[in-house]
């Protein structure tokens, strides 16, 4: 008999965030987090130690998904940034890094935790106003019958992770084909309720990133077809080309464990008698005039000559996740057994062709009017492969949400200096009778502003990675970068071209200050100024929808945080 332990006690910690433990991993996780972010960002590599893939990276997603976090503080605010990303596909890193900022700057202030969360949720209140009111001069309206704000939006994610390994002329050509791909997602005839369509990549690795297209409908990979042979579908009347999809394996095994036991009687064969059930539905798909039967699993050898000799082009091993595209693209309801064919169950095709790209053979379903397309992304490495998909994956799905919230705002670290900026400003000119709701003083309210200022700048100065000096003008508030090894000048003008959204130039009547992050930044004489924005001019962009998002589940999981006052952990 073994023996048995006594249960231990669960333990207590209490005042999580004054453990030196806590401070060292929240300060390692920023220092990750911060040396990944922006365009110049450092890559990580990741690995479990013990074999397997080797991710490597900078992106949010992949980073927090692979990283071994033991702290549960630190699980609190992963798991946060996670959900962000599985909801936006965007601004994860600027999620994460400014809730670390939250946090190393709010529990260093001599104020109660209560009252730091109710003063940092009014000045939550105060950047969300501003930002959704028509006088923020860090909103851009993204207009749709233009592409210049479009392609500067898709540009900035796709230049935005450096592991994707692309010069100017592919990020150029991937732009094209991102906006082009979205087109073809947007349904032509806008009904109540519309709902947009999906691009499937494909992956074709070890070729070159130019060499990447995109095609309306879908491609389904087909190794046994060949490019030389002809592919003549059979067509009904109105010659379109009827299609039926089947969910349920078409192997005649009868091993699908879900059906149930099967009695069989003495000296009756069940191979024998599921391989007639087969070719019964070959002889009815064939006799309703089906052109294409497309299988998720697998198909009997003898079911795919049979249907092949009649004309029927049959396709198997399709998989799981192109049963919803292909539904969309042909109109057929996937069938769910070989022994009824429900009515109504088929669907149509305009046309069937075949396809190759990289020696990889690919039926081409075009159907006549469709909200599906392929995106056949290639890039030279397999490492480089995984970054991009992700890339262009969330450009689609920041495309999306623009679609319902058609608004950018300034990226390269410009909206994080002039909300900052704009914070400063209004924390200095509120009356007296915002401290009393908030039961704290006004001391209380400047330092907990301070902090959060500083957060927001951190995020702007994290996107310096080879020693630039970053400043803010105080006229706009914007961020911009002096290069590297820059001599000492009299003039900043001489040194600084853009800010880093690309809305202002260097003219003598700017003057500016180090952004430092730290207290002693200045406060402008009056609210922020409005530039002259112009398409053309501008740089870099960032998804309004997923911005505003971070900075909100930023706050929110840091006050969370805050307010913890123990943990209990179980021992046994």
């Amino acid at each position: 008999m073994s023996r048995l332990e006594a249960k231990k006690p669960p333990l207590f910690i209490s005042e999580p965030l004054t453990r030196d433990a806590v401070s060292q991993s929240l300060s390692l996780l920023s220092g990750i987090l911060k040396s990944s972010y922006g365009p110049a960002g450092r890559l990580k590599q990741l690995h479990n130690g013990v074999g397997g893939c080797v991710c490597t990276t900078s992106q949010s997603s992949a980073l927090l998904g692979h990283l071994s976090i033991s702290q549960p503080v630190l699980r609190v605010l992963t798991a946060s940034v996670r959900n962000h990303v599985s909801r936006f596909s965007d601004c994860g890193l600027f999620t994460a890094i400014l809730c670390c900022g939250f946090l190393e700057n709010f529990r260093s202030l001599n104020v109660a935790p209560f009252t730091v969360v109710k003063i940092s949720k009014h000045l939550l209140g105060l950047c969300m106003d501003h930002l959704k009111s028509e006088a923020c001069v860090c909103r851009v309206s993204v207009d749709f019958s233009s592409v210049e704000t479009l392609v500067c939006l898709v540009r900035s994610i796709l230049t935005s992770k450096p592991a994707c390994m692309l010069n100017k002329t592919e990020v150029d050509h991937l732009t094209s084909l991102v906006l082009k791909a979205f087109v073809f997602t947007v349904p032509c005839h806008v009904e109540t309720n519309a709902v947009l369509g999906k691009c499937v990549v494909i992956p074709v690795k070890g070729r070159r990133v130019v060499d990447s297209t995109v095609l309306p409908g879908l491609l389904i990979e087909a190794p046994e077809i060949q490019l030389g042979k002809p592919l003549a579908a059979k067509r009904t009347g109105s010659n379109m080309i009827k299609t039926a999809l089947f969910s349920v394996s078409m192997s005649g095994d009868g091993s699908n464990p879900e059906e149930g036991t099967i009695a069989v009687h003495h000296e009756v064969s069940l191979e024998v008698s599921e391989l007639n059930q087969l070719l019964n539905v070959g002889k009815q798909l064939v006799e309703e005039e089906v052109g294409l039967v497309v299988c998720q699993k697998v198909m009997h050898p003898s079911l795919k000559q049979y249907l092949k000799e009649r004309g029927v082009v049959a396709v198997e091993r399709a998989g799981l996740s192109l049963m919803e595209p292909l539904g969309r693209v042909t109109g057929a309801q996937p069938i769910a057994s070989i022994h009824s064919l429900p009515p109504g169950c088929y669907g149509s095709l305009k046309d069937l062709c075949i396809e190759s790209f990289a020696s990889k053979y690919f039926l081409h379903l075009i159907p006549e009017d469709t909200v599906i397309c392929s995106l056949v992304l290639c890039n030279r490495s397999e490492t480089a492969w995984d970054e991009l998909k992700r890339v262009c994956e969330t450009a689609e799905h920041v495309l999306q949400l623009t679609v319902k919230e058609p608004l950018a705002l300034l990226g390269g670290g410009c909206t994080e200096t002039h909300l900052a900026s704009y914070i400063r400003h209004k924390s200095s000119s509120l009356p007296a009778s915002t401290f009393r709701d908030l039961g704290c003083s006004q001391t209380q309210y400047q330092l907990v502003a301070d902090g959060f200022c500083h957060s927001l700048e951190s995020v702007a100065r994290s996107l310096s990675h080879d020693g630039e000096e970053v400043l803010t003008d105080v006229l706009y508030g914007h961020c911009w970068f002096v290069p590297p090894g820059s001599p000492h000048v009299s003039r900043w003008s001489d040194l600084v071209s853009k800010c880093g959204c690309g809305v202002n130039g260097n003219t003598e009547a700017l003057s500016w200050s180090f952004l430092q992050g730290q207290p002693g930044s200045p406060v402008l004489q009056g609210c922020p100024k409005e530039p002259s924005v112009k398409a053309a001019d501008l740089r870099t962009l960032d998804c309004f929808a997923a911005k505003c998002s971070g900075l909100q589940v930023a706050l929110e999981t840091a006050n969370l945080i805050l307010d913890l006052s123990y943990i209990i952990e179980d021992q046994n």
